[in-house]
């Protein structure tokens, strides 16, 4: 009976060895916590529910603990289910296929309608180059830098491809930094558009943009193509599949494949992207020094971003006729935060003017913004590749 109570014993202490209880460490139970602050404040307030609810999650799955004994259960076991779907991460594959789904729903008639609305979406980049700076001032490499500072675009998916070419080993901290970001537009960005603006620029109304017609629909994402991977060739697999994903909408003749690419498509890669990135955040792997030095330039460039759109729109007013200027406050639509900064801009227009419609306007900049970041990031993959 001795004999048989020692061997229940040591196979119950072998047993609670392998127990998250006896793995657990207080960096585990930190990110956990994140976890379920990013789920309650998807729930609770919406931000971004389709981003945080998986990333949230995900950070549950990797911050359970587990001791390593060759189970193949974690995110970073090569074998494992979570190392296989995290593969789309890590190479790369996820975020042209996000784009292709971006493209597809996105309309640009705002921005054919008035071009000049790109130079808002090109300035509000400078978050980028102004973070890329300030990294190599601390420290990082310029490989590191280069996709730290991405994370100003406020574009998740680039995000995620440039770090996965240039800093691999930073993946999980830029990429859950680029989308609690991209969550907190209605919060970071209010703030410095009032301060940045009068209340006499805040009512300024836009002269309503031109009908676009079928062709310049049909016209725009091939030509779009052509003039921007000419200039970076680097950027070819976001900038291919946003114009292709476009195509697909505009043509009127691939209403399926469209449908496809931005319902279905868009959503399976979201899940998978979302889960694993917030299973990379592994508290032994993600808790480190580096990790909060990119949160805190994060959170810089994208401030200085949303800082250098509403301000440059300010500068362009100066030399455009009284009934041509624009509203500075679609300047923050600058980044890419596709619609949520737009969002903004007309929430806080309204609450100056309740009948003065700023969205359509700001869609322009904030879809420049989109080929702005992937234009940023192949720049920047160009130099640093």
């Amino acid at each position: 009976m001795n004999g048989f109570g020692s061997f229940l014993l040591e196979n119950l202490q072998i047993f609670l060895s392998y127990t998250g209880f006896a793995n657990a460490q207080p960096g585990h139970l930190a990110m956990i916590l994140v976890g379920i602050i990013f789920i309650y404040l998807a729930v609770k307030y919406e931000f971004e529910p389709m981003l945080l609810i998986p990333i949230g999650f995900g950070m549950l799955i990797g911050n359970i603990p587990f001791k390593d004994a060759g189970l193949q259960i974690g995110l970073y076991e090569e074998g494992s289910v979570l190392n296989i779907l995290y593969q789309g991460v890590r190479q790369g594959w996820y975020p042209p296929l996000i784009f292709l789904g971006i493209g597809a729903m996105t309309d640009f008639s705002a921005l054919i309608s008035n071009p000049k609305l790109i130079l808002i979406g090109a300035a509000a980049q400078m978050g980028i180059f102004a973070a890329y700076m300030v990294a190599l001032s601390l420290g990082f490499q310029p490989n590191e830098a280069g996709a730290i500072g991405i994370i100003g675009g406020a574009d998740g998916p680039t995000a995620i491809f440039l770090s996965s070419k240039l800093a691999p080993h930073l993946m999980g901290a830029i990429a859950v930094s680029a989308y609690s970001y991209m969550a907190l537009v209605p919060i970071i960005q209010p703030p410095f558009m009032k301060m940045l603006t009068t209340s006499k620029e805040r009512v300024i109304r836009m002269k309503p943009p031109r009908v676009v017609s079928q062709s310049e629909k049909i016209i725009f994402p091939i030509a779009g193509l052509l003039m921007t991977t000419f200039f970076v060739p680097s950027g070819l697999p976001l900038l291919g599949m946003l114009f292709f994903g476009n195509l697909l909408k505009e043509s009127g003749v691939t209403r399926r494949l469209a449908e496809t690419a931005r319902g279905p498509l868009i959503d399976v890669i979201t899940i998978l992207l979302g889960i694993t990135v917030g299973a990379s955040t592994q508290a032994t792997q993600f808790l480190t020094l580096s990790s909060i030095k990119i949160f805190m330039l994060g959170a810089f460039s994208f401030v200085v971003a949303t800082i250098f759109g509403v301000l440059f729109v300010k500068i362009i007013n100066l030399f455009l006729k009284k009934g041509n200027k624009i509203n500075p406050l679609i300047g923050n639509a600058g980044v890419s935060a596709v619609p949520d900064s737009a969002r903004i801009s007309q929430v806080v227009g309204l609450k100056y003017d309740p009948t003065n419609y700023l969205l359509m306007h700001a869609m322009g900049p904030n879809v420049a913004g989109v080929i702005g970041s992937a234009v940023a990031a192949g720049i920047l993959l160009g130099f640093l590749g």
